[in-house]
């Protein structure tokens, strides 16, 4: 049997010096010795396995086990605010429930696994004579942002950049902890750390602007993030915006504007990203289909139809082919109005022009919205469609079609072999769910 673990990593150390700090014991010259001593471990470290080690910490201390699923990054809905870690700590010391990227984590089990990182990352230096690079700088400093120490983060980026065999602390680095920061909710901190570049001897690229600018949008400060859009602007800036620039701003506007319930401020919203459209061919860039599906998505979603099919029609012009999500904003328009044969239209032209294979997520709008249209079997049609696709409809859509079709008189029009189909695949599905949300107790029955 052929291992998926790569051969060059040696995964007995890893595994053994992760029992070590699960087991909360120390790091030192006896452990040392018994490492140096495993099998086929003449040289134990290398810059994969320190890694390696460091990347797992995460994983194993800073996960919840109700957090949103168990899978292998870190991804939660994105932070309407700016989090308070002093305000945080005081919930937690009180007893009140924390919300947010930190919801449900362990204090201690946090604090054991930042220790640890720490200890080990001057353990392999000292006892091994390890030394440390870029990749594993950043592991490290990766590890020290998810377990929200700030203070200490600083305090190592300052002893990493003066030491003397340099390049330890790069743009790309400080980069990163900006996008993981952002994530985590502190904008603050990633814009500080933006801002500490130059303290640490980098110099931001454009791929550093994009970051702190989209991590600013995520929190709705426009203000900030139009400032240093301004100043990449400036003529003769040392990093001009790129197309990925202009298509954060016009993201961030489309999306937020959308939460803000205020139908002034969603006017206001969209109107700035049509304005960045504008300007953004004005210099010359040319707009992707990112650029054009969230402009599209958004006016679709404030009614602006003609807008929409105006920006469509301009697509096609330039040359930038549409794709599945571009034509599910009309298909979801369309039906949302009642125009259902516009959304059918919608569908069938995506597939004739060969712009994207129709999912769940293309189908579902239509079909809910022929079964309230009292057009029961077309809608049994499309369920059949869908299913003849390779794809799974969801249970409500598929328990909707049933039950319309029961009280019209047409339960046989589903024969039992689609239904058996259909249920195995919720049934599949479910048991997947089941695995990275733990959190579900109890079963829905079809």
């Amino acid at each position: 049997m052929i291992s998926s673990r790569p051969l060059y990593r040696n995964y007995s150390v890893i595994d053994q010096v992760l029992t070590v700090i699960i087991q909360n014991r120390s790091f030192d010259a006896q452990l040392a010795a018994s490492v140096a001593n495993t099998p086929n471990s003449s040289h134990p470290w290398s810059v994969e396995t320190v890694s390696e080690v460091l990347r797992s910490i995460p994983r194993l201390f800073f996960q919840s086990p109700r957090s949103i699923g168990r899978q292998k990054s870190f991804r939660h809905r994105a932070p309407l605010k700016q989090r308070n870690l002093r305000e945080e700590s005081d919930k937690v010391c009180k007893g009140i429930l924390v919300l947010g990227p930190a919801a449900y984590r362990d204090p201690h089990k946090v604090k054991l696994g930042l220790d640890k990182a720490m200890e080990f990352y001057y353990w392999v230096e000292t006892h091994f004579g390890f030394t440390h690079n870029e990749l594993t700088c950043r592991e490290m400093a990766y590890v020290l942002a998810k377990g929200n120490r700030l203070k200490t983060l600083w305090e190592f980026l300052k002893e990493m950049s003066r030491r003397e065999n340099g390049g330890l602390v790069t743009t790309s680095t400080v980069t990163c902890l900006i996008k993981v920061l952002g994530e985590e909710g502190l904008v603050k901190e990633a814009l500080a750390a933006f801002y500490r570049m130059r303290q640490f001897h980098c110099k931001p690229d454009v791929y550093a602007y994009n970051t702190i600018i989209y991590a600013l949008c995520r929190v709705g400060n426009f203000k900030k993030a139009k400032f240093l859009l301004q100043q990449m602007e400036l003529p003769g800036f040392r990093c001009p915006p790129d197309t990925i620039t202009y298509t954060i701003m016009i993201s961030s506007f489309c999306k937020h504007s959308m939460r803000t319930g205020c139908r002034k401020a969603i006017m206001r919203r969209l109107w700035e990203a049509n304005h960045l459209f504008r300007i953004m061919l004005f210099k010359g860039f040319v707009p992707d289909v990112v650029t054009y599906n969230c402009l599209i998505d958004g006016c679709c979603k404030t009614n602006r139809i003609q807008r929409a099919l105006e920006l469509f029609d301009d697509m096609n012009k330039r040359g930038c082919v549409p794709n599945r999500i571009t034509y599910n904003s009309f298909i979801r328009y369309y039906s949302a109005v009642n125009e259902i044969d516009k959304a059918i239209d919608m569908m069938r032209m995506m597939q004739k022009r060969n712009h994207g294979i129709p999912t769940s997520s293309s189908y579902t709008p239509i079909i809910h919205a022929l079964c309230e249209g009292g057009r029961v079997l077309e809608a049994k049609d499309f369920l059949v469609e869908l299913v003849d696709g390779g794809s799974i409809p969801r249970e409500y859509t598929y328990k909707l079609v049933c039950k319309i079709l029961d009280s019209s008189g047409g339960a046989n029009l589903l024969d039992g072999q689609l239904r058996e189909r259909i249920e195995d695949g919720i049934e599949n599905r479910y048991e997947q769910v089941m695995k990275v949300k733990p959190i579900m107790s109890h079963k829905i029955t079809i």
